[in-house]
């Protein structure tokens, strides 16, 4: 779209001929000033000349899940953002069921030249999968970023999210609202997040309730509306008062269910969710939900990614960042006439009252979390 001089001045609070330097390279223009110009060129949708465009100081790869789970969009969006100020060009890589695999796409990614790639939520999640696909890489120097999920033997930093904290948040919450019958509704127990889940569900059920018997408590479907509503109906069944979800979509999953079997959400059933993804504080009702540190998260991957990219690699570790519990309108009391297990606290915490994100507001709960499986904490 071709600027107008008028447009770009009036914006800038400039001078047209102020703006006629800056356009044409010309000197005499404050610093401050010409940034000012070309900020107004972006901001209303004109496009650089070409000798003004940033220069890119290479391409890196993304390689993420499909977009449907709102939780990934959410991190593509942090990481393309940290990578453009840092001067490189992001390639979004999607993989759909049936899509583009893995593999093919880190070749058309190495066929450009990519200066790194960082993979979300990857095949490297996966136990089954064969980490050499990763190692080769390594072998050949491209500087990779692994998020959650954890291979054994790879020379990279990986970065995830405390799943055995997510459930000792979860569950404590539950507990103290008195529910003793917690189910919960996760993904297959082949990914990394799912296996660490279910550890910290089981610690948790442990530690709080001296249970033991949790084996039937716990249905491994998909991570999908539909999953979280089969998971939901035959842990109603079960007896459960509360579910914990893997997923803010399985949650929102388990809710139909419940309301398809003429229940309450929080009355009769209470939901927990996990990613707090957007547009979940404004779900009927507002879910509550463990929150995923996305920000920190994707900052964090792309700033080990540039250090490997500069040849200052971080430490090989994992580092594991601690969730919050958002505390909504999904979750309330114990049903009077559910039948108790163990010990149930005498005092119960409050609920936040139904309605509106506004008249609940959200309540981050953080106390200290088992590390089951001993990587570094951050």
């Amino acid at each position: 779209m071709k600027a107008r001089l008028s447009d770009i001045a009036q914006h800038a609070d400039v001078s047209e001929a102020t703006v006629s330097r800056v356009l044409n390279g010309k000197p005499g223009v404050a610093d401050a000033t010409r940034q000012a110009v070309l900020t107004s060129l972006d901001v209303l949708g004109y496009d650089r000349p070409s000798r003004l465009r940033r220069k890119s100081a290479g391409l890196v790869g993304l390689v993420t899940p499909e977009l449907t789970n709102p939780i990934f969009p959410a991190f593509a969006q942090v990481i393309e953002t940290a990578l453009a100020r840092s001067g490189y060009t992001p390639v979004l890589c999607t993989q759909t069921p049936g899509g583009v695999h893995e593999d093919d796409y880190v070749q058309m990614l190495l066929d450009r030249s990519v200066a790194g790639i960082i993979y979300v939520s990857g095949l490297h999640a996966d136990t089954t999968t064969d980490p050499n696909r990763y190692v080769t890489l390594r072998d050949r120097g491209l500087p990779i970023v692994l998020v959650n999920g954890y291979i054994e033997g790879v020379d990279a930093p990986f970065i995830s999210n405390d799943d055995v904290a997510s459930m000792d948040l979860s569950i404590g919450h539950l507990v103290q609202l008195g529910h003793t019958n917690i189910g919960l509704a996760v993904g297959p127990d082949r990914y990394v997040p799912v296996v660490r889940k279910i550890a910290g569900f089981r610690n948790a059920m442990m530690t709080m309730l001296g249970r033991e018997d949790v084996e039937d408590l716990i249905q491994r479907t998909m991570f999908t509306v539909e999953g979280g509503a089969a998971a939901a109906s035959r842990l109603i069944d079960k007896g459960a008062t509360a579910i914990v979800c893997g997923s803010d979509l399985m949650a929102l999953g388990a809710i139909r269910a419940a309301r398809q079997r003429g229940l309450e959400v929080p009355r009769d059933l209470s939901v927990v969710g996990y990613d707090d993804s957007t547009l979940i504080a404004f779900t009927d009702p507002p879910l509550t939900t463990v929150r995923q540190s996305v920000q920190a998260m994707g900052e964090a991957a792309v700033r080990a990614l540039i250090d490997e990219i500069s040849g200052e690699p971080a430490p090989r570790a994992e580092y594991v960042f601690r969730p919050e519990l958002v505390v909504r309108s999904s979750t309330g009391a114990v049903p009077h006439a559910a039948p108790a297990y163990g010990v149930v606290p005498s005092a119960p915490a409050a609920v936040a009252p139904h309605g509106s994100p506004s008249s609940s507001p959200e309540r981050p709960a953080s106390p200290p979390a088992p590390d089951l499986y001993g990587h570094q904490a951050v």
